[in-house]
């Protein structure tokens, strides 16, 4: 266990990537004399999580709410600040052969979709998505995964997952050949002109969406050791205000729009109910935590 001097500044391993919301932070455009942030995670933050959950490589940094959710289920010591880095819609991430594009998503049952990871978030928003509105049965659809949760300690459901075998085509691969209904890819897949959108119009649909239900779809939240808001809850609130002015520098959310990157426990409340019910329901989480679960009494009051 990372242990924090008593006064004076704390210098915290970081992984944190160079989001709109963390521009600011990362530059040293804002800063505290209490926090020295060390950036020492990878480039991708998504690639410092399993790290973090599994070695306890950082003190400090982004981490997926559903990530998060699962170290909870196996006692992780990390405890989750209000403040999100990374939120959107998620309609534009879900992607098909341009020819089978737009599709009722209903079709699907029965058949087989491709996701990197059965735990990633992304890919717990979009079946979230496809049984909410469009009365999708997520029990018929089978997902095609490589690889391992973040939580080493968690075994994707059977019944639900089967493993891309050694050797297999990537799921770039498989989405492009046709090999697979509809796939959750990576950024650089959905620039691909043979790809479309399995939801027409995604951005209007998300758009109204986010009418529908108040709130946007929050991704990666800022995680610190649970030693620290017991050692320094100082220095957890100067994180905080850091954070939130880091976002403020950035304009963010632009006037008229639902805010993707709220701060605050009440603020975040909307997005982070739905998304604990999708996590259980998907059977990733063991329990359907209360939003009160997912914060300390120092981190919960940060506004």
């Amino acid at each position: 266990m990372p242990h924090f001097p008593a006064t004076g500044p704390v210098t915290l391993r970081t992984n944190l990537a160079a989001s709109p919301t963390a521009k600011a932070v990362k530059a040293g455009e804002v800063s505290s004399p209490l926090v020295n942030f060390d950036f020492c995670g990878p480039e991708t933050a998504n690639q410092g999580f399993k790290p973090m959950v599994r070695e306890g490589k950082f003190d400090a940094g982004e981490l997926a709410i559903v990530t998060y959710m699962q170290a909870l289920d196996f006692g992780k010591p990390l405890v989750l600040l209000p403040a999100v880095m990374v939120g959107r819609y998620q309609h534009q991430f879900f992607v098909c052969r341009k020819e089978r594009a737009p599709m009722d998503p209903k079709t699907l049952e029965g058949k087989k979709v491709a996701v990197r990871s059965y735990t990633q978030t992304t890919g717990v928003w979009v079946r979230g998505i496809l049984q909410d509105e469009y009365g999708v049965d997520l029990s018929k659809l089978k997902w095609l995964c490589w690889d391992d949760p973040h939580l080493a300690e968690y075994t994707d459901p059977p019944d639900l997952v089967d493993r891309a075998p050694p050797g297999s085509k990537s799921l770039n691969e498989l989405a492009l050949a046709g090999e697979a209904d509809a796939v959750i890819p990576a950024a650089d897949l959905l620039a691909n002109p043979e790809m479309a959108t399995v939801i027409g119009n995604p951005d209007e649909t998300g758009r109204k969406w986010g009418e529908k239900y108040g709130c946007g779809h929050v991704n990666h939240f800022f995680a610190v050791h649970s030693a620290l808001p017991k050692e320094r809850p100082d220095v957890v609130k100067e994180i905080f205000r850091v954070l939130k002015d880091s976002k403020a520098r950035a304009g963010l959310p632009k006037a008229g729009e639902i805010d993707q990157l709220p701060f605050g426990v009440e603020n975040c409340r909307k997005s982070i109910e739905l998304i604990a019910r999708y996590a259980y329901e998907q059977k990733i989480v063991k329990k359907l935590y209360k939003i009160e679960d997912l914060f300390d009494e120092v981190t919960i009051s940060l506004t």
